[in-house]
């Protein structure tokens, strides 16, 4: 099957891949949401070597600059509670943690949160997060941008592979918010 975005080589419905994702990932496509099922997300295999940014839209097309988001968690606190948040922006901006994170989580303080909460928390792996399969309690800030795609590429919960998906189908996703100036 030829992908919308992109020039990958092996695309497949997300519902034939769920060997190659985490329980997490697996668990959320397995229930659905809204009327978006795994059968009509997509599934790309990728080389985890040309993971980032730059090198993978020079190996996966270019359009992908455009059509790729990055998936990041953050950690609002105030006072002693700590709220772990999920932040989804394309791939050529980066998150307003300080601005829009930090107003949104109603936050004295935001920052990233480090690589080992990040992957502790979510089950999946570090720079493969995505934000399909997150904790349920988690808020989940999309940045405009992405949901107004028609294709999005994100994460797939592994660092190999990515998922295409509807950008509106990411606003459907449980706990989610649409975050203006949340990409800059």
């Amino acid at each position: 099957m030829r992908a919308p975005i992109g020039t990958f080589e092996d695309a497949s419905p997300a519902s034939e891949r769920f060997d190659l994702l985490p329980a997490p990932v697996v668990a959320a496509l397995t229930e659905g949401w809204g009327d978006v099922t795994a059968d009509r997300l997509l599934h790309v295999d990728t080389d985890p070597a040309v993971a980032d940014t730059a090198v993978f839209v020079e190996h996966y097309g270019a359009d992908l600059l455009d059509t790729s988001a990055n998936c990041v968690v953050v950690a609002g606190k105030r006072g002693g509670e700590v709220t772990l948040a999920a932040c989804v922006v394309l791939s050529r901006t980066r998150v307003d943690v300080n601005g829009a994170v930090r107003k949104h989580l109603g936050a004295r303080k935001a920052s990233f949160a480090s690589m080992d909460t990040a992957v502790g928390e979510t089950g999946m792996e570090y720079g493969g997060i995505t934000p399909i399969g997150l904790p349920a309690p988690w808020p989940l800030l999309l940045d405009p941008a992405v949901v107004d795609e028609e294709w999005v590429l994100i994460g797939s919960g592994n660092r190999r592979g990515k998922l295409i998906v509807p950008g509106k189908a990411l606003a459907a996703l449980p706990g989610a918010a649409v975050v203006e100036g949340l990409g800059v």
